[in-house]
């Protein structure tokens, strides 16, 4: 059996990326560069991870139109990605509009070139930010236009294992899975030491410190 997993080198996706292996797939990683804040950190980060899983391959997809549109604090760096608010309504500006369905296309038309039988994401719509393209209707949908968009012998199923889990019940499965989260990157706007305040690092935090575990991680406040 053959998967692509979408691996951002961030905490989610890495666990994902352990996930099918544990399943039993040949892992084929795709990493996507976006001109997002943090980029060669993750870049490094999926390619360790990579390496670590014994991956068949990691391609890496350079999507810098994304920069170009703007839209989002992660792209454009004329705008401060927002603080995580417990009660902020509305979704926050380090959405990338429609990114999901761009990462999505490029890993089937990988999937289907490469004949495997699977794509991965780890999309969640639990403890997350809100963001539209996480969401179970989207990924419903999207698999009914890989159903429709391929050739007829062709059979690609999207798994989005962590849909209804939360950010612990990730981690639960990660440490089960022995990830080592210590060459994972999960902060929006910091290379160097995550910087404890924007949502993805807030939601990371509370998983680890849920669980009594410490995050191997370095944050500005440390």
């Amino acid at each position: 059996m053959k998967a692509v997993c979408l691996l951002s080198g961030g905490m989610d996706s890495a666990t994902l990326a352990y996930l099918a292996r544990d399943q039993g797939y040949h892992i084929y990683c795709l990493h996507f560069n976006y001109g997002q804040r943090t980029e060669r950190k993750e870049q490094a980060s999926a390619k360790k991870i990579a390496g670590l899983l014994g991956a068949r391959e990691l391609i890496e997809i350079d999507l810098s139109y994304l920069t170009r549109f703007g839209g989002s604090s992660l792209t454009d760096h004329n705008l401060s990605v927002d603080r995580y608010q417990e009660d902020r309504e509305g979704i926050p500006n380090t959405y990338v509009p429609f990114r999901n369905a761009n990462l999505l296309s490029i890993a089937t038309s990988y999937a289907e070139a490469r004949g495997a039988d699977a794509i991965f994401i780890g999309v969640q719509s639990q403890d997350y930010s809100g963001y539209p393209d996480c969401r179970p209707q989207f990924i419903d949908t999207f698999q009914r236009l890989v159903d429709v968009g391929t050739r007829d012998e062709t059979c690609i199923r999207i798994n989005a294992p962590f849909l209804s889990m939360t950010k612990k019940d990730i981690l639960i499965i990660g440490v089960h899975l022995k990830v080592p989260y210590e060459h994972t990157w999960s902060c929006y706007q910091n290379e160097e030491k995550a910087c404890g305040v924007c949502g993805a690092c807030h939601f990371r935090k509370a998983a680890f410190e849920s669980l009594g575990l410490c995050d191997p991680v370095p944050y500005e406040e440390d």
